[in-house]
């Protein structure tokens, strides 16, 4: 293990020196500028050079683009105009229109629509070509022929006719529902040249074509291109932007500022550079203007790619002269390195010294690691070898295969290679005697004590041995024997010495389990449960006890029958329900002490006093006490079968349950009332086999029978005639397990008659008195 952090350590800082080295870093340095710097210098002037040109071309370019494709939207604006004005002079829409009767001449009409449809498909920016003729009665060629309102006429169609030029360009609404949409149209007064027009032909022009001949005016996706008649009356944006956008209105502004005809300038809006064109373009009666603006990212994202290639290659040149600096300083130290590899590695340089300087310095530095780390590796390996055989022990590493189990304990150092393991249950006893000088929750204290003795006790009689404290008066001793030594008689002398040496250093008694062999080490943890089950079945008596497994059958056997003490347990509860606390210890003491009799086992009297605690809860319960509450939700059951000695455990429920039910009780009922109820139930337990009622017992006591029936339930948390059946009953079932008297005798040595008693008993313990009596004698 030291020779592989010794491996690491060197590795690391052989890496180090490549960069930290002041001879390899001086060549290294050298060799670069010498390589990349002319790289450098040669990208820098590239990119200057291009980059700046390329921009200016761009831009350049983008105007003269713009200025190109302005003269091909004018051109495409006159060829409407002309083709709407040679039309406009045409013999089907001469003078004769205003006098026609449009319903009878159905040919000419249909003549007129044809053409209508013509002109329409003969642009495709054309959304609809329309005739109007106004006068007496007023028709609307939309091409087809059509009546139109005299309202309507005159609200849409008869301003066109009265406009003062002959042919001009609007922005007209042709909804009288929505004047708001407007649409570009193109107009000419019937008949042509006519100073006295009666008729209007018009161009409707699709709004996305027109938007769509506006964006040849920017070839990008973002940014505003717009037309603005010189008085500001027309106005078409391909982006659909009012008039009044502030975009729009800045734009305008600065044009108005300008003063020229023609230019081009740059503008910030909104953190974004654009490049604005703008001209003007010669329609009929008045000048229009055209505006392109497009952010200069969309213009100058080819000099970006081209800057972002030249930055590229750069770096490229920049790491291919790096890599062959490296290439040509690791030539060059190769000396050094021979030299340095003779102390078994690199060593890292720091401060101002060199390699040459400092290699004596680094190796008394990694000597000094070396012995730091044996020492650290000494001190750890115990807790780490004891804190496996924990896990081992407790069956955490089942998982295992007994290869690994193997390879992992000659890791920490044992030798198992034909061995054989035995465990050592050890159990400290009478910690609560009185010649004893240790206090309650010195437990630990005693433990690691007891620890320390069987550890320096086990290194004498064996190789190899491992000890567990479970810190609360327990421990276990892990034995490696070699297979053909004897187990049973080395145990035993280790044994007899362990329980000589606590006796008389510590005055505690001790009991200890020894597993039978095992051949395996997956076997450990199961021999290792069963030592400490052994334990479980040791006599209650305060007494050292040895239990080899080999030979003894401590599990299964038992001195006598267990006889647990009903009677006893009723006359705690009694006194608990009625508040007297001295007969409630002298009780809890002889329940002890008729549980840990005739030779009782641990495992008997520790269940005999669960069940007592479960049945005193039971009690708590019914008097209408939250044993939760009142215990504060401690689990009882667990913290009393932590406890091995009988001492410690009358203390514990002294301490844990009847003082504070008592305490509890007392705050609930008076002095008083306790006497009278006590009264009542001695003068129940000596007359339960007379007719009595609760009249009786209220003469007997000096009270009124309402209030003895209100205080009795108070107090015991029980009916009257609930508790007498109940008093009833035990004393039957006593008699029914303890005695050979017929049904009918014990029914009337209750109080009962013999088919009221059968009745009773069955509707209350669910079975008649005499299979009772069978099955408490089978048990």
């Amino acid at each position: 293990m030291l020779n592989a952090v010794r491996q690491g350590l060197v590795k690391r800082l052989g890496r180090l020196i490549g960069a930290q080295g002041r001879f390899y870093r001086k060549s290294l340095i050298t060799i670069f500028i010498v390589s990349g710097i002319p790289g450098l210098i040669m990208g820098a002037t590239v990119y200057w050079i291009a980059g700046g040109r390329v921009e200016s071309e761009l831009l350049q370019l983008h105007n003269r683009q713009i200025e190109q494709r302005s003269e091909q939207v004018d051109d495409q604006l006159g060829n409407l105009e002309l083709l709407l004005s040679h039309w406009a002079f045409d013999t089907k829409f001469d003078y004769s229109l205003g006098s026609l009767d449009f319903i009878r001449n159905f040919e000419r009409t249909q003549d007129i629509t044809r053409t209508l449809i013509a002109m329409q498909g003969s642009n495709a920016m054309v959304k609809r070509a329309e005739l109007y003729v106004g006068g007496t009665q007023s028709v609307l060629f939309n091409p087809e022929f059509n009546s139109i309102d005299a309202k309507l006429a005159t609200a849409l169609y008869e301003p066109l006719i009265r406009d003062k030029n002959t042919t001009y360009w609007t922005q007209w609404s042709f909804d009288t529902a929505h004047p708001e949409n407007k649409e570009l149209a193109l107009v000419h007064q019937v008949p042509g040249g006519s100073l006295k027009p009666f008729g209007v032909l018009v161009f409707r022009f699709d709004s996305q074509k027109v938007a769509s001949l506006l964006s040849m005016l920017t070839p990008y996706d973002e940014g505003e291109t717009f037309l603005i008649q010189g008085n500001g009356e027309l106005f078409v944006s391909s982006s659909g932007n009012a008039l009044n956008s502030p975009f729009v209105h800045a734009l305008r502004e600065k044009l108005a500022s300008l003063h020229k005809p023609k230019a081009s300038f740059v503008i910030e809006w909104k953190n974004v550079t654009y490049t604005v064109s703008y001209g003007s373009l010669s329609r009929i009666a008045e000048d229009w203007t055209y505006v392109s603006a497009s952010p200069i990212s969309n213009i100058t994202s080819p000099v970006v790619f081209i800057s972002k290639l030249i930055i590229t290659i750069s770096l490229i040149i920049l790491l291919l002269a790096a890599a062959l600096a490296w290439l040509a300083s690791r030539r060059i130290y190769l000396p050094v390195k021979r030299l340095v590899n003779l102390l078994g590695g690199p060593a890292v340089v720091s401060g101002q010294g060199d390699e040459f300087s400092l290699i004596e310095t680094q190796w008394r530095h990694l000597h000094n690691e070396s012995l730091e780390l044996n020492t650290k590796l000494i001190e750890q390996l115990p807790h780490v070898k004891e804190s496996f055989l924990h896990q081992l022990m407790l069956g955490y590493l089942n998982s295992y295969s007994e290869e690994d189990l193997h390879r992992r304990m000659e890791q920490f150092k044992w030798e198992v290679k034909e061995k054989q393991f035995v465990v050592i249950y050890v159990q400290l006893i009478g910690i609560a005697s009185e010649e004893v000088n240790f206090r309650s929750g010195e437990e630990g204290l005693v433990t690691f004590a007891a620890v320390n003795m069987i550890g320096e006790l086990a290194s004498q009689y064996f190789e190899q041995s491992d000890i567990l404290n479970f810190h609360d008066l327990t421990a276990a001793v892990l034995l490696v024997l070699p297979q053909q030594q004897s187990v049973q008689e080395a145990c035993q002398a280790f044994s007899e010495e362990v329980k000589q040496s606590i006796n008389s250093i510590l005055k505690l008694r001790v009991t200890m389990a020894i597993s039978r062999p095992a051949t395996r080490i997956g076997e450990i943890p199961l021999a290792f449960e069963r030592a400490k089950q052994a334990v479980s079945y040791r006599n209650f008596e305060n007494s050292n006890q040895i239990i080899d497994l080999e030979t003894d059958l401590a599990q299964g056997e038992d001195a006598g029958e267990f006889q647990y003490p009903f009677a006893i347990e009723r006359e705690l509860i009694q006194a608990l329900r009625t508040g007297r606390e001295g007969e409630a210890s002298a009780s809890l003491l002889a329940f002890l002490d008729a549980l840990s009799c005739h030779g009782a086992k641990e495992i008997d009297v520790q269940q005999g006093m669960l069940q007592l605690l479960g049945n005193v809860q039971q009690a708590i319960m019914v008097s209408g006490i939250n044993p939760s509450r009142l215990f504060k939700g401690a689990n009882l059951y667990e913290q009393l079968s932590q406890i091995r000695e009988g001492t410690r455990m009358v203390s514990w429920f002294q301490q844990k349950v009847v003082t504070p039910f008592l305490t509890e009780l007392s705050g609930r009922s008076d002095a008083h009332v306790k006497r009278i109820i006590e009264q009542t139930m001695i003068y129940l337990q000596q007359n339960y086999r007379t007719d009595i009622s609760l009249d009786n017992c209220a003469d007997h006591t000096g009270t009124s029978p309402f209030f003895l029936s209100k205080a009795f339930k108070q107090v015991t948390g029980k009916n009257f005639i609930d508790y007498l059946t109940e008093l009833r009953m035990d004393k039957a079932k006593e008699l029914l397990r303890e005695s050979e008297m017929k049904i009918n005798d014990v029914a009337d040595h209750v109080g009962y008659q013999h088919t009221y008693f059968n009745r009773i008993f069955k509707k209350l313990e669910g079975m008649t008195p005499s299979r009772y009596r069978e099955l408490s004698r089978t048990n």
